[in-house]
């Protein structure tokens, strides 16, 4: 079917169809309760974006092209609406969409049947693609479910990762959400020189399980642009992400090739925008980086991983439980015998230098202590009451947990070393007093949760601070001469402006002001470390 250039009356009418079709949505997501929508990746575009990323979609289209326009994630029709609205003034040869819940898909399809939109309630990775090139599509516009890996059972994503290969020539990581497989998958249904524009989570710009992504980005098709909202301006009310506007066109990309990075804004009118060679993406891990840095980099000389393990902080299974003041180890009549000072949270420690008293507690308040025992039950029980009676309380919620259902006995703990060095895991950027990420020095023998990262001295660092103990507080103040931005580009960041670095990416933050601490003492040799 083939609908010709709207008329006035015809506007009209579709603004009248999209206002239905917003209280319609409201409906329906109130029908579902948001631990559901969240399960199911089910978080609706804005109407506003969806008319932009449409608007910026007539701009890369070919002028004159009778548009086969596909959504595979349909909705309700937010790309449908919008598209029916920018596209009023060209020829629409074909609407198609797929949407997989019935919860949305059935009164979708009432809604616009009196439209070309041959809406199909079901699953599009389940859909064979076109097999000739003229029922293939000029225009892909998509916000795929937003289903995290470990919600796609272990058949359903060997099916994915399989029929994925095939289609897009790339092999998806088993930790890559729904939306990696949607991309893949449509690469059968696209036209030569078609167009894609995908709103999907710019994690995938960091993470190890976007590299494949990143490579059929890069080598399979010709991207063009990608827009990043800024972190604090969320896209979904509803959902806690920072997102990405990804353009690209199926063709190979030409051999000087370079990317449009923008961020902030608008579509129409970023903050920051700039061109960065393909070459460079290639070789570049961390994409949000772009377009606020240039393509030449800081040479990092040494990196923290030279100089430190880093680790994160344990996981108890349980922080409630496991985790008790002075007051309540005397409430319950327990010893400190089975008990190891443990540090509280970020948000809780004021001070970013810990002191000791003379038994290693750390001098803060309130004092906190981790149980910490791998004596069997039936030990406990003989000789412990007062232990004993503790664990039986907590016993029927917490040995059932994760965690604790896969120890023995299911209230040990990991062994993890105090550290001098801490690094505090995430942070909002703005809402911290000092740095957004803050390096504690740590005297005391308090251990950590994870929320922190430990950074142990490898081996020949600890026997330089073992020979010249005034090196922990140089190494410390070098550690936050480290400049915020290095910390935040290496991290990654979430809707709403969440902040966090993982331990391999702490790693990688350069080094050199650590590396110029060290010469800088007389009493120490650099080569003991054999990385200068």
């Amino acid at each position: 079917m083939i609908l010709q250039s709207s008329g006035c009356e015809d506007m009209d009418r579709l603004k009248l169809v999209e206002h239905e079709r917003l209280i319609l949505q409201k409906r329906l997501d109130s029908a579902k309760i948001q631990d559901e929508r969240n399960r199911l990746g089910q978080f609706a575009t804005p109407p506003e974006l969806a008319l932009e990323v449409l608007k910026e979609a007539r701009i890369h289209l070919r002028k004159g092209t009778d548009v086969r326009f596909i959504d595979p994630a349909f909705g309700t029709g937010s790309f449908c609406s919008a598209f029916l609205r920018v596209f009023s003034e060209n020829t629409i040869n074909v609407i198609k969409g797929y949407e997989i819940d019935p919860h949305y898909g059935v009164p979708a399809s009432e809604l616009w049947s009196d439209y070309p939109v041959d809406l199909h309630v079901s699953d599009f990775t389940l859909a064979i693609p076109p097999t000739t090139e003229e029922n293939k599509f000029d225009l892909i516009i998509c916000n795929p479910p937003y289903v995290r890996h470990h919600h796609i059972s272990n058949g359903n994503k060997t099916r994915l990762r399989s029929i994925s290969e095939e289609s897009g020539g790339f092999r998806i990581s088993g930790l890559a959400g729904l939306y990696c497989y949607f991309i893949s998958l449509s690469f059968g249904w696209m036209k030569k020189n078609g167009i894609a524009g995908w709103l999907i989570p710019s994690e995938f710009m960091d993470v190890n399980y976007g590299k494949s992504l990143k490579e059929y980005l890069i080598n399979k098709v010709t991207l063009i642009r990608i827009h990043r909202f800024e972190p604090n301006n969320v896209q979904f009310q509803d959902a806690m992400v920072s997102s990405a506007v990804v353009w690209f066109k199926k063709t190979e990309p030409s051999s000087n090739h370079s990317v449009e990075f923008t961020l902030g804004g608008t579509l129409a009118n970023p903050k920051l925008t700039s061109r960065i060679p393909a070459s460079v993406l290639r070789d570049e891990s961390k994409w949000t980086r772009f377009p606020v840095s240039s393509t030449t980099r800081i040479v990092k000389e040494h990196r923290l991983g030279d100089f430190f393990s880093i680790k994160r902080g344990i996981a108890t299974g349980d922080n409630h439980f496991f985790i008790m003041t002075r007051d309540q180890l005397i409430s319950w009549g327990l010893s400190t015998e089975y008990f190891k000072p443990i540090l509280p949270s970020p948000r809780h420690l004021i001070n970013n230098e810990i002191r000791s008293d003379e038994r290693g507690y750390p001098i803060i308040e309130p004092q906190l202590f981790l149980l910490s025992c791998n004596m069997p039950e039936q030990e406990v029980q003989e000789n412990h009451p007062n232990l004993w009676r503790y664990l039986q309380s907590g016993k029927p919620d917490v040995a059932s947990r994760y965690l604790c259902s896969h120890r023995s006995p299911w209230y040990s703990q990991e062994e993890r070393p105090p550290s001098p060095f801490l690094c505090t895991y995430m942070c909002r950027q703005g809402r911290e007093k000092d740095r957004p990420f803050r390096f504690i020095l740590n005297h005391s023998q308090a251990i950590a949760a994870n929320v922190y990262l430990l950074l142990y001295p490898k081996r020949e660092l600890s026997k330089a601070i073992s020979n010249n103990p005034r090196l922990v507080r140089a190494i410390w103040n070098a550690l936050n001469s480290i400049s915020i931005e290095m910390l935040l580009e290496e991290g990654r960041v979430y809707g709403g402006g969440l902040h966090k670095l993982e331990p391999k990416e702490l790693s990688n933050v350069s080094a050199n002001t650590v590396a110029d601490v060290l010469k800088g003492f007389v009493q120490f040799q650099p080569r003991q470390l054999g990385i200068f």
